[in-house]
């Protein structure tokens, strides 16, 4: 069984899709670390982000990096949303997720392409949203805790330009799927999300069967 789950920063798609991964004993990749990866590559080898050989050059990073916890820092996922819009730097990184996704036994995904372009055939795809201010509170009270002092507003307009740049990319652009199921977490707790999360899945792959 494969599951996509796909979302905008802040949703809630991660904490989702590791929930799910535990429901149901699959292996879960969050496939936005893969470019965190390449930002920190970018970054550590003192390249331009906004170059695309530059961040092209900065693919062939080592599965080990992706346990780092240094790649889930803000400053890192903002250099993620610039290296994930060159077309290049998907395409270096396509076959590495499909991989995993047709891994014996299935597998979760998480990003904001896994329904429509890593795992378009997946037996079920979940779209995780929530409004930008509700997302940006979520992040500030990450980053609070963890030290940060970014506004509230700063944060917001974070997040909206992260959005701009998902949705306006040509290649592989943040987007629903036209059959994946809409979950808007705004004013759900995370119980509540992961509980409407598992019965999306459960009526569409039921309708997989019966089809």
């Amino acid at each position: 069984m494969i599951i996509a789950v796909d979302g905008p920063a802040a949703s809630g798609k991660g904490t989702i899709a590791r929930a799910l991964a535990h429901h149901y004993g699959l292996p879960h990749l969050d496939t936005g670390l893969l470019y965190r990866a390449v930002a920190a590559t970018v970054r550590n080898m003192h390249l331009d982000p906004t170059r695309e050989a530059d961040a092209v050059a900065a693919c062939s990073f080592d599965d080990s990096l992706l346990a780092d916890p240094a790649l889930r820092d803000d400053e890192t996922g903002k250099l993620a949303s610039v290296v994930s819009a060159h077309p290049l730097v998907r395409s270096a990184l396509l076959q590495r997720q499909k991989r995993f996704a047709q891994q014996p036994g299935g597998a979760i995904l998480d990003g904001r392409d896994i329904g429509t372009v890593i795992a378009p055939d997946a037996d079920a795809k979940l779209f995780v949203k929530a409004s930008p201010q509700v997302r940006a509170r979520r992040r500030h009270n990450e980053l609070a805790a963890n030290g940060s002092t970014a506004t509230f507003e700063q944060v917001l307009a974070d997040i909206r330009a992260r959005d701009e740049r998902d949705s306006g990319r040509t290649t592989a652009p943040l987007t629903q799927a036209a059959d994946a199921a809409a979950l808007d977490t705004s004013s759900l707790t995370i119980d509540a999300a992961v509980a409407r999360a598992i019965q999306f899945v459960d009526a569409q792959v039921a309708a997989k069967v019966r089809s």
